[in-house]
């Protein structure tokens, strides 16, 4: 169990106690039973960061693309596993595993997201939340581009305390460039992403996943905005 402390500009602290990761049968699949129960085993006993993370940046097809294929383009090798799915920041929703209608109704609060399995958290967890900052915008709350609603929102759904105190940091780092007008390729300047706990993570269907690739003239309002993270 650990604690998330949320901290706004305006002062509203919300805290998050992570419970054991569950995940659904779909997920079970794509990462193998194996895999899961190992990780589930290694967070309980080791100090090292997890290399899981769930991020949400709006429509989860471009979150895909840019992750998998622009972030490995930097970092050949960094990622081991994706999947685009859902996930709730309240640990117990009403629906435990929606559908993608569901979800789009924007009524059971889950988030689209990609679940990312880092093959060294340690080196490249960072690096990753930094890239994650510029490829959506985090200052249109439950908003990117045309898409609007909660499973919209950026979100970053962290393992353990050390992925929270970076995701923590990154994001104090990016409103100061914002404030110092050292970043100004976002529609607002405050920062709206909310780090959370990683809950139960449901898989999208199989024609959702690596959708871009499939269809590379698909939809897609991911951008690059800017390309250097700049010095504070």
């Amino acid at each position: 169990m650990f604690n998330v402390q949320e901290e706004s500009r305006h002062g509203t602290i919300e805290r998050y106690h992570l419970l054991p990761l569950s995940f659904s049968s779909h997920t079970m699949k794509f990462f193998g039973w194996n895999i899961v129960l190992v990780a589930m085993m290694t967070q309980l006993v080791s100090s090292e960061m997890s290399p899981y993370v769930a991020l949400g940046a709006g429509c989860y097809w471009g979150t895909e693309k840019y992750i998998k294929k622009d972030f490995q383009s930097m970092l050949p090798g960094s990622i081991k596993a994706t999947s685009v799915g859902f996930m709730n920041p309240d640990s117990d929703p009403k629906i435990t595993d929606p559908t993608y209608g569901q979800v789009t109704s924007g009524k059971t609060g889950h988030v689209e997201v990609l679940w990312v399995e880092l093959v060294d958290p340690a080196a490249h967890f960072e690096e990753l939340v930094r890239f994650f900052f510029k490829f959506h915008d985090p200052t249109t709350a439950d908003r990117q581009g045309n898409d609007v609603g909660t499973q919209y929102a950026s979100r970053i759904f962290v393992s353990d305390d050390e992925q929270a105190k970076i995701s923590t940091r990154v994001r104090e780092e990016l409103q100061q460039h914002l404030d110092a007008g050292k970043i100004a390729s976002y529609s607002g300047t405050v920062v709206t992403t909310k780090i959370s706990a990683a809950t139960r993570f449901t898989q999208a269907h199989e024609e959702h996943q690596e959708y871009l690739f499939k269809n590379p003239s698909g939809y897609c309002n991911h951008r690059i905005r800017f390309n250097s993270w700049p010095e504070l």
